[in-house]
Formats: C-alpha cells, structure tokens, sequence
C-alpha cells in the first residue's frame, strides 16, 4: 500500500489519528520536501522531532526524487507499506495528482489521509471559503524573467467580485543556472521564501505595466504568515500598509479582496493594520 498523508500546517502533532496509525505501520516513510515546508520543517531540528514523535526515519524526497526517481518508492509499496508525507493536503500539489495515476497504474493500492492545508486554513480571517475565485502563484521575479498571467486570473476574479489567494513562491534545492550550464554536479542556489511585502511589490509593478486598474496601492489585502502555527501573523489593510509590515519568518501568503458581505467585515476588523504593526 502506498500512503499519500496530509500532515497539516503547524507542527508533528498535526497529523491525523489515521495518518500517524498508517505512519507507524509503513516499512518505509518518505517526507516531501520542496511543495511547501511545516514551520517546524524550517528549523534545523525539524526533522528529527518528526522522527521522535512519529517513531521511523524519515528519508527527505525532494523535487529531483520525487519528479524522477518517483518510480523506485511506487515499486517498494507494490510488496510493502510505505508511507508518502506531505505538508498541507496531499492534493495541494499537482504533482501528487501524477504520483497517484502512477501508482494506480502499477497496480499499486493507494490509500489518501487528508489534512488541513492554506486553501481552506485562510478562511480564519473571516472571508467566506466560497467567495474565493482562482488561486494564483506569484513566481520569484528575475531580472530577465518576470511572468505575469496571474494578473488576467486576479482581473477575472476581481470582476466577479472574488477574493484571490496568491501563493507565494518557494525556491528550495534549485540548481543554479552556472552548474545547469556547466552539466555535471549540481550546485543549489540557498532556500528563498517569498514575503508578503515583496508579493505586493511585484503585483504592482504589473499593475502600473497593464494599467488595466484591477487593483493599486488602496486595495484592500489580508496578509498571512505561518498560517497555522501558535505564532500566525494576519494583517487586514491596503497593499500601501502591508507593504511596510514585518511579518516574520515564513511561509507567507496573500489575498486580494474581493466584495465583502458584512459578516465578513466583522471578522477582518479583528486583524486591521494599525501602524506599529
């Protein structure tokens, strides 16, 4: 059996029952290691409080393991458990959809243990789950590089009258492009974690490039840092103030506003900017 299972968004103890029984009975127990990162995941200790709480080694796959070598972990669950751990949702990611399909087609029984993850862990700031539209990434900016569909996403939303999560981007054991060049071993550039303030930053230098008016400086945003984690940042105000708040380590993530039902109103008050923060 192959176990695709949900470890949630703060700590080793949020892992289900179910998931922590499948845990301890698996041969093997494989951590994904680059989709996203459990706060505790950041911390040089991480892994090993991981190893205590859950009884096994864990062997780190990263994205190289995962996208290429996926094959050798579908075969050892074909005469054993083993377990395949994720942080958030196992479906959070595209890239278990393909791990899923390729075990299934082996013949491999798949069992999914699910978890909270930041697309239903955002609704704490009072925005109703089913008022969102698309989510959208927004990719670490480079000076050749600076991709923008997420701009057409955010303007259909907005037109909707949507909220819009924007993940932010996570840049873990990528190569550097002098060894990618180079061929041979691969030297990684160090771990970068998008911030919230550099998201706003990047969204308005598109919105002045198109100048369609689909959001600015006023417009209002929820910020979120270590989204469920003891020590959560969530900051309600416009792109003008969040820009200048500290939010702390990561991960972080963003969301454009949309029409708001007074409900929803209520809540945000609880998390307003106020300067200082």
């Amino acid at each position: 059996m192959l176990y695709i299972i949900g470890l949630g968004l703060g700590d080793e103890k949020d892992i289900t029952l179910r998931g922590l029984e499948a845990v301890k009975k698996s041969q093997k127990v494989y951590m994904e290691a680059y989709t996203s990162l459990l706060s505790f995941g950041l911390s040089a200790d991480g892994l090993s409080n991981l190893e205590k709480f859950y009884g096994k080694p864990i062997i780190l796959a990263d994205r190289e393991m995962v996208e290429e070598q996926a094959g050798a972990m579908i075969e050892e669950a074909i005469h054993n458990d083993v377990a395949f751990l994720v942080v958030g949702d196992p479906f959070g990611a595209t890239t278990h959809s393909d791990l899923v399909v390729r075990a299934k087609t082996l013949g491999v029984k798949v069992e999914v243990v699910h978890n909270a993850s930041v697309m239903n862990a955002v609704g704490i700031c009072g925005l109703q789950l089913y008022h969102y539209g698309e989510t959208v990434s927004i990719p670490f900016f480079t000076e050749t590089w600076r991709p923008d569909s997420f701009y057409e996403k955010i303007k259909k939303n907005r037109s909707l009258g949507l909220h819009t999560l924007c993940l932010l981007d996570i840049r873990v054991k990528e190569p550097t492009f002098e060894s990618l060049c180079r061929g041979g071993k691969k030297q990684y550039e160090p771990p970068r974690y998008m911030s919230v303030n550099t998201a706003i930053e990047q969204l308005l230098e598109v919105e002045q490039k198109h100048g369609d008016s689909v959001y600015g400086e006023d417009t209002q945003c929820v910020g979120f840092a270590r989204l469920g984690s003891e020590d959560q940042t969530i900051v309600a105000g416009t792109m003008k103030q969040l820009e200048s708040v500290d939010f702390g380590a990561p991960l972080h993530c963003l969301v454009i506003v949309g029409e708001t039902h007074p409900v929803e109103e209520e809540m945000l008050e609880f998390y307003k900017y106020k300067s200082g923060n």
